[in-house]
């Protein structure tokens, strides 16, 4: 079994790259594969409750992070440093998950098999 990071980085609005991320972790956990999920920098944007993204003419993909148990995948961090520069607030995000310093997200990184970042 491999054990694959999705690294999150970028807002989930304006372009596709968060639910491109989103479904590539739901199908690498469907075949049975180690899937960790890692959002930082715009990345952390992606955590925020009730968004409107239809105002836009973009589709909400954020309630299938939801889904994340379904698929097995447990292991899902957000930087706190990131956090911080957006002043969010851990309590507030859409789903629980850890929060980790950008040495503990870099010993993480040195732990998979294969990074992906969007």
């Amino acid at each position: 079994m491999k054990k694959i990071t999705i690294i999150f980085r970028h807002a989930p609005h304006g372009s596709a790259k968060g639910r491109e991320g989103l479904d590539f972790a739901l199908l690498s956990a469907s075949f049975e594969q180690e899937v960790s999920l890692i959002f930082v920098d715009e990345g952390v944007l992606n955590l925020l409750p009730l968004q409107t993204p239809e105002v836009i003419g973009a589709k909400d993909f954020l309630a299938a992070f939801k889904a994340l148990p379904l698929y097995d995948i447990e292991c899902v961090y957000a930087c706190r440093q990131s956090l911080a520069d957006y002043q969010l607030d851990e309590l507030a995000l859409a789903f629980p998950l850890e929060i980790k310093t950008p040495a503990e997200i870099g010993e993480l990184l040195t732990q998979a098999d294969e990074v992906f970042v969007y």
